[in-house]
């Protein structure tokens, strides 16, 4: 008996998920700009926004399942995460509403710039070896709702949690090493995704099918990311190196397939 279309197009929406799921949870970025691309051109999902839409609210699921697994290592830095989102839901609200005007394509071109932008300043920072968690400082909050706002902006702007831009933006503002910048940015990975993927489900673009089977399958591969994370937490040079260079190689195949 032949296999359905149906279940063809589930089992690589399930697939999909797990590489998501996995890559979440081992660089706390990469779900959405991997989703994307993942249901489009592999899952067949022929409406750029609806892919946008549907891998908010997966990757958004994905993430929280992340972040109850880095809790239980201590690694989240909370004071920090509420104080990145303060200013980034809203941001990230505005974001949306100009995304939703522009062209799918031209969104992802852009970005794939400004990940080759960010993966420059990260492997410039790779030699950071501190594996201490940062102290909350108020004196940190400027740069930390600054950055907040603006990788908020982007985000909702690009359709994406912004995971890419939220582990650099906390490294950047408050001296946090990667593995704590991963756990805590899962916190704000939710946020920007729950603001994205509701402003999309208003317009109806969400196909909420698909996000049921995408987010399962994230679920099975952010326990396999977590793990590895806390496992690499000792070998931060190595963690900050494999980071930028998926960084850098994600943004030049959008702009190299765009």
């Amino acid at each position: 008996m032949p296999i359905s279309l149906d279940l063809y197009h589930d089992v690589l929406g399930m697939m999909s998920g797990i590489l998501v799921g996995f890559t979440l949870g081992l660089f706390g970025g990469g779900g959405s700009i991997l989703a994307v691309p993942l249901l489009i051109n592999i899952v067949g999902v022929a409406n750029a926004h609806v892919a946008i839409a549907t891998s908010a609210v997966g990757v958004a699921a994905n993430a929280a399942v992340s972040l109850l697994l880095h809790a239980r290592h201590g690694t989240v830095q909370w004071k920090y995460a509420g104080l990145y989102c303060s200013t980034g839901v809203f941001f990230a609200f505005l974001g949306t509403l100009l995304g939703k005007a522009m062209d799918g394509p031209k969104l992802l071109i852009l970005f794939g710039g400004l990940m080759i932008v960010i993966s420059i300043a990260m492997f410039r920072r790779r030699g950071m070896i501190d594996i201490s968690p940062a102290k909350f400082s108020m004196r940190n909050a400027p740069k930390v709702l600054s950055m907040g706002a603006g990788t908020g902006a982007l985000s909702g702007f690009f359709g994406i949690g912004g995971g890419f831009l939220i582990v650099p933006g906390l490294m950047f503002s408050t001296g946090m090493p990667t593995v704590n910048a991963v756990a805590t940015s899962l916190v704000a990975i939710i946020a920007f995704g729950i603001t994205t993927a509701v402003s999309y489900s208003f317009s109806g673009l969400v196909d909420w099918q698909l996000a049921l089977i995408f987010l399962t399958g994230g679920a099975l591969g952010a326990v396999a990311g977590c793990s590895t994370v806390n496992m690499l937490k000792n070998y931060q040079s190595l963690l900050n190196l494999l980071f930028a260079g998926l960084v850098l190689l994600v943004g030049s195949g959008m702009l190299f397939f765009s």
